[in-house]
Order: C-alpha cells, then structure tokens, then sequence
C-alpha cells in the first residue's frame, strides 16, 4: 500500500514575494480540488476498485485520502500516475472512534462521507467540519435530504456532533432549498444505493457535480438529468468498480487568468476543458482582459492596459456570484485584486459567504483603492497601473484569498511576506515551483 507523502507544506510557513516580475510560458492546471473530494468519497459506495487519475497534490486531497487508509480503503499509486481505491472492508471501529471525528472535523471536505457510509453501513457521524474561515456554512440541505431519504438525525450536544443512521433508505421526491453542490453530491451519493425512485430538485450542477454523476453512472448507477437542476436517480442494489479522470481545476485557471494580466505576462493555459469554463473567461473578458481560445488551451497576451466595461446603459460593472451556469464565488477574490489595477470601477458583490471580502484591509494597507461597502459587496477603483500596489505582510485567511493576496504581492512594488500558507496548499498544488518556472520569485520559509 503507498501511503501519501508525509507533506511539510500543511506544517505552516511563509511565501516571501519578489514583486514585479512578468511570468512567460506555458502552465498546466491541476486536477480540480472540489471535484476530487467528492470523486475520492464516492469511492466508498463499491467494493470494487475505482481507479483516478489527474489527482492534485495539495493537502485537502492528501488529507482524505488519509482518512480513507484509516477506515480500510487499500489505496494504492499506480505506474502510470493513477491512484486506486479498494474500499472492500471498511473498520466501523475507527468510523466512531475519536481518531476519526478529530481527522474529519479537520477537513471541510469530509462532510461528503456521510452519503457514502449512510448507504453503506447506515451510519455516520458528522463533527462540525473545518476548513475556509469564510462565514457560516450551514448542512441543513445535506441533513434534510438525509432525512427525505428515511434517515434519523440526533446532535450530540456534549461531543457536537451529528449521528445519522438509516436501516433502510428509500427513494423519494426532494426539493433542495439551496443549490448547494457538497449537499448535491453527498445526497446522490445516498440516493443510487437506495430503494425506489429519487427526484432531486434544485439540485447544483457545477462540472464538479456532473463528473461525480458520470462517475456513478460508470459503477452502475442510473442517473438522468445530469447538467440539469432535476436529477431522477433510480436506485440500485450496489455499483462495480470504475476508472476517472478528473477535469482541470476551473478555479486554477481563472487565477491564472487573473495572474496574467495584473503582472503584465504572456502566458498559456493547457488543457483547460474550455467547454466546461462557462461564464468564467467571459466575466474575465468584462475586465477588460484579452483572452484567445485555441483548441483547449487559452493564451492571454501580455496586457499593459485593461479597461473595466460597463452596462449597456453605462452604470458601474457588478460581478456577483450566482449558482451555475452563474459565476463562481471562488474566483471573485483573484477579480478583485485584478480590478484593483484595470481603468475603471467595478462592484465585487459576495452573496455568498460574509467573511470572504475581509482580506480587502490587506489590499488596501498595499495601496488599492477600494471601499468595503459591507460584508458582501466591495467598489474597486482601478488605477490602470499608475499607481502600482506596494509590497505588505499579510496571512491567508482561506485558500481563494490566499491566491488572491500571492497575486497582489506578485504585482506589487517590493517584498511582500505572506503566513498561514497552509491554507493556500490545501488548494494549489506546488504554486510556488510552478510560478517560478514561469519567471516568478517566491519563497517557501
């Protein structure tokens, strides 16, 4: 069994940034993170193994995996660079032991377990789970589609703790009252081993989600609606073994995106799926920012200048988040930075998460001109480079702003420092070596 590398990045450390430098060349996106998590939970619905490629190799992926090993799962790195997955035993002795509620309730991710186990050994126990310090980020959709599906829910009060159990899940109509995409995929994962027909209404479908559904499709669900936010699954008495890919992460490539033109770069992006984008290179293209697609990659020419549009009747540009096809909430932090020095005036509005735009004070201790409205809506006043940001010391709050705080420094006048980079490695996979490669300076203390 190949157990992951133990990884000295999740140990904390500092990026110290040599602003100024333009990137030149050719950068591959990593596997997507979100879509790994839920791929590598999936993997407990079967006995057979479930073989994955294109893995990333940051700490939230690294982390689940190895609390896979911990329940049983045989994992193993293949020759070819894939990694396979045998969940054929699982130790419900450690799916209750304190080892585990303390690894899960570490790993935002792994409240996508539930499903899995819920179908499988009609248990699970949900700690209150970590990860991004971007606000509330409620269960109540998992927990009631849960419950739709004939679960029972009691809260611990004294260990805060969920436990659900269900003898026997039955399939029925559910209507979600948030398009959540970890509620999306953690009730489908219950629902394709349950009895009977199951209508998810409202359901997310991000490519995360709809990957997830190929997959299951492939272990011998059947699921139909797959891209829609209707979902009939009928379900089945038990899935088979299963090969993945996983797509590029989209979120990766929008931050070099973003990276691009606020550095002044010639850069290439390979193999982004561009089909699967959506809105992402339209929304950068309202920055004011040149991107051509050729085949599956995208170039962004080298941008000295890039003016913010407007709408049509000329009021100020809103990017907002939205559900998809809408626009992703995890790029709007890599937007606002790259607004900070477009010519023009934008509204970054966070529907979302109410914490998640606080990394702004950094921005503007740098010199950005921006003006925090509330928690969720910011006005960036882009100086078209005239006014250069200038280097700071700050620390990651969450991995998108972490990304968005490195593209700051790296644009910025001076040396920048950045702690708490743990959490930037839990989401980018060796940013620092791959940036340098570009022409980038960044150190890891």
């Amino acid at each position: 069994m190949n157990y992951p590398m133990e990884d000295t990045r999740s140990q904390g450390g500092t990026f110290v940034i040599e602003g100024g430098h333009c990137l030149q060349g050719t950068i591959i996106p990593q596997g997507a993170k979100n879509e790994a998590l839920q791929i590598l939970c999936a993997t407990l619905l079967t006995k057979e193994q479930v073989t994955v490629y294109n893995l990333p190799d940051i700490d939230d992926v690294n982390n689940l995996i190895a609390i896979l090993q911990q329940m049983g799962v045989e994992v193993n790195r293949q020759p070819d660079g894939g990694w396979s997955f045998r969940a054929q035993s699982l130790d419900e002795e450690f799916l209750s032991s304190p080892q585990y509620i303390a690894r899960s309730a570490s790993l935002r991710g792994s409240i996508m377990l539930a499903g899995p186990l819920l179908a499988r050994t009609g248990k699970a126990l949900v700690p209150r789970p970590g990860g991004d310090r971007i606000g509330r980020r409620r269960l109540d959709t998992h927990f009631q589609g849960f419950l739709d599906l004939g679960a029972s829910l009691h809260y611990d009060t004294q260990a805060n703790l969920s436990i659900l159990k269900a003898d026997c899940l039955q399939g029925c109509y559910m209507l979600l009252d948030e398009a959540s995409v970890t509620g999306t995929a953690n009730i489908l994962m219950a629902a394709v081993l349950a009895h009977g027909r199951t209508i998810i209404y409202n359901a997310a479908c991000e490519p995360y989600v709809q990957q997830l559904c190929r997959l299951l499709v492939q272990m011998g669900a059947c699921i139909r609606g797959i891209g829609s936010n209707l979902l009939t699954v009928d379900g089945v008495d038990q899935l088979h073994g299963a090969t993945h890919t996983l797509q590029p992460d989209m979120i990766e490539v929008g931050s070099f995106i973003g990276m691009a033109a606020i550095t002044r770069s010639e850069l290439t992006i390979k193999g982004t799926s561009a089909a699967d984008l959506g809105i992402i290179p339209n929304q950068f293209r309202r920055l004011g920012i040149r991107i051509e697609q050729r085949g599956e990659d995208l170039y962004i020419p080298a941008h000295d200048h890039y003016e913010i549009d407007t709408f049509m009747d000329g009021s100020i540009l809103t990017l907002a988040d939205a559900p998809w096809p809408g626009l992703t909430p995890d790029l709007l932090s890599v937007m606002l930075v790259v607004a900070t020095q477009a010519k023009g005036t934008v509204l970054i509005h966070q529907k979302m998460f109410e914490s998640r735009l606080f990394f702004v004070d950094r921005l503007i201790e740098m010199g950005a001109q921006i003006i925090l409205c509330d928690p969720h809506r910011a006005v960036v006043v882009g100086n078209d480079h005239q006014k250069p940001l200038h280097a700071g010391r700050m620390a990651s709050p969450d991995i998108r702003a972490g990304i968005a705080m490195l593209i700051a420094a790296m644009s910025a006048e001076g040396v920048s420092e950045i702690s708490n980079i743990q959490q930037i490695d839990r989401g980018y996979q060796h940013i620092e070596q791959r940036l340098n490669a570009l022409g980038a300076k960044i150190q890891r203390r």
